[in-house]
């Protein structure tokens, strides 16, 4: 390191908040690489007496500089606080594993006892959950009662491999008459999905004493939203519920609302761009008016709410004095309905606790109605497929479970799962589908695609990677089909390339067309998909500035997805 950047840092340094146990480093954009970059942090580290809490926000660190930095925090036994959030910014996903790893053991040497665990905003994947999951198993955790992990990318893996950390440690804590008492657990924006957020619902089940459940944004549906509520039944401490923009339907709803029922200390639900519709609404209201006197803020905006419905949710709230904001934005209530809305409460003398109604949706005719029955069909569908899935995952398991004389019994001959084509993948793609097609399932999707029609390429490719998962078997074939689909495309004479990223922006949403398109509605499957096609010798590099561009620009659909465009923006950068 020159030594002009020794004395910024040095004066960087100087601003570093200092007090009450606290060191900050927070976002003063230290880039610490080698040992010698860390010189300085860890001197403030080691001349810090009675150091409880260490921010590190807002800084990148790599794996060398991590070691040096976790020597130093080997004798602070007083830590108790981590706030380490966005600390690995432009690292490499394989340099945070170890980095974790260092730091984490540092602090199972030093006999710390940790209150706060922060380490969102740090694009880690399922692999980094394994960098900190000795930490979480270890005596140093046993004392937690705050773990954030906010945007960290962890998938259906990682949620797994954090779940059955956290079922550890409550163990070994338990054993030791000190049983693990998380109170709050934030995992926004991971894609968790059904599975991953299963897995931690068990964990939380055991755990018992959460106050706040943060996870929004995790593509979760209705299965998954059953197994959490069954859980926070068991969590009677609750005050904070948050799963915003997850997919509850009715039935994930009304499991939610037998839940509410048993809860006494709920202060804030936030079930806003849910999908819980007007029967999950009804519900959730009955669950208000018996009890939830404590309930300060509701929050069912964007749900495909109807007017009805709407208004038993405000009669629900009549004797709720600490109720402080009610939104019901975004629903299907019309102009009429939002005046009744808005009488009912000044009834109550409570207009000043509802939220906005400028996105209101108006009323919904009777075909939108049928629309909506189709779509439940649908999730049926979707259902027995999981189910199906899950039958076959588990059959192992099942064999070594079941009496002999029933496998013998010709009742037990398995049903064979329903053949599938590539039409039929293509109409209604899901991961199931995809790995029933078979080996072959990249050279049909890519014969049966003509390639000479940009449109139905980019159709195609978006179909594929709509069914990503971080799963193995899911992303392989998915790389697989993609790689056979675009290879044939841009090797072609006839394909023009520039009018297939032009395409295919338009239908992520990210440039603007005069046609009516549906865009895809969530981005996560693509950009992980264009992060593998872009690093392939088919794809050409001419195009890496276009995409650079786009995914750039701010963007709400973007902003949901903020591990994948990180993802993809790195290696864009990289080529």
């Amino acid at each position: 390191m020159a030594s002009e950047d020794i004395t910024k840092l040095a004066e960087s340094l100087a601003k570093t908040k200092v007090g009450g146990g606290q060191l900050s480093f927070k976002g003063q954009s230290l880039k610490l690489n080698t040992a010698e970059d860390a010189e300085e942090v860890i001197k403030q580290i080691e001349e810090f007496d009675g150091l409880e809490a260490l921010r590190l926000e807002g800084n990148t660190v790599g794996v060398e500089a991590a070691k040096v930095i976790a020597k130093a925090l080997e004798k602070k036994s007083e830590l108790k606080r981590c706030h380490w959030s966005d600390m690995f910014t432009g690292r490499l996903r394989s340099e945070i594993p170890p980095a974790l790893i260092s730091l984490g053991d540092a602090l199972i040497t030093a006999g710390a006892q940790l209150v706060e665990l922060d380490l969102s905003d740090n694009a880690f994947g399922p692999d980094g959950v394994r960098g900190f999951e000795a930490l979480l198993k270890s005596p140093a955790c046993y004392t937690l009662q705050e773990l954030k992990l906010n945007n960290c990318g962890m998938g259906i893996g990682g949620g797994k491999i954090l779940a059955a950390a956290l079922k550890e440690c409550h163990r070994k804590s338990s054993a030791q008459g000190k049983p693990l008492a998380l109170k709050i657990f934030v995992a926004g924006r991971n894609r968790l999905e059904n599975d991953g957020a299963t897995a931690l619902a068990e964990a939380f089940g055991i755990i018992g004493t959460l106050e706040e459940v943060h996870m929004p944004q995790n593509g979760i549906n209705h299965p998954g939203i059953t197994a959490l509520a069954q859980a926070f039944a068991i969590n009677s401490l609750l005050k904070v519920i948050n799963l915003n923009d997850n997919t509850f339907t009715e039935k994930g709803a009304v499991a939610m609302a037998e839940t509410l029922k048993s809860l006494r200390q709920i202060e804030v639900i936030n079930f806003g761009d849910c999908l819980v519709r007007s029967k999950g609404a009804v519900a959730i209201a009955d669950a208000v008016k018996e009890g939830l006197h404590k309930l300060k803020e509701l929050n069912l905006s964007f749900c495909e709410i109807k007017r009805d419905a709407a208004l038993t949710v405000a009669e629900a709230i009549e004797d709720k004095a600490e109720l402080e904001k009610l939104d019901l934005n975004g629903n299907c209530l019309g102009e009429e309905g939002c005046e009744q809305l808005q009488e009912i409460l000044e009834g109550f003398n409570m207009a000043a606790v509802l939220g906005s109604l400028s996105d209101d949706e108006g009323e919904e005719e009777d075909e939108e109605e049928e629309e909506e029955e189709e779509e439940e069909e649908e999730e049926e569908e979707e259902e027995e497929e999981e189910q199906q899935q899950l039958k076959e995952r588990g059959q192992g398991e099942q064999d070594s479970l079941t009496p002999k004389k029933i496998i013998d019994s010709q009742d037990s001959t398995p049903v064979p799962s329903p053949p599938v084509d590539v039409a039929t993948f293509l109409a209604f793609p899901s991961p199931e589908k995809l790995l029933r097609l078979g080996p072959k399932c990249s050279v049909l999707i890519a014969q049966q695609t003509d390639t000479s029609d940009v449109e139905k390429v980019v159709t195609a490719l978006l179909r594929i990677s709509s069914v990503f998962k971080d799963e193995a078997p899911v992303k392989t074939a998915v790389h697989e089909t993609t790689d056979a689909l675009m290879r044939k495309a841009f090797t072609s004479a006839t394909f023009n390339s520039d009018a297939f990223v032009t395409r295919l922006l338009i239908h992520m949403g990210l440039l603007k067309s005069e046609e009516k398109i549906k865009t895809v509605p969530s981005l996560y499957g693509i950009l992980m998909t264009l992060n593998h096609m872009v690093q392939q010798d088919y794809f050409p590099k001419s195009l890496a500035p276009v995409l650079t561009a786009f995914v750039t620009k701010p963007n709400r659909a973007l902003d949901s997805c903020s591990f994948a465009r990180h993802m993809l923006l790195q290696t864009l950068h990289q080529l």
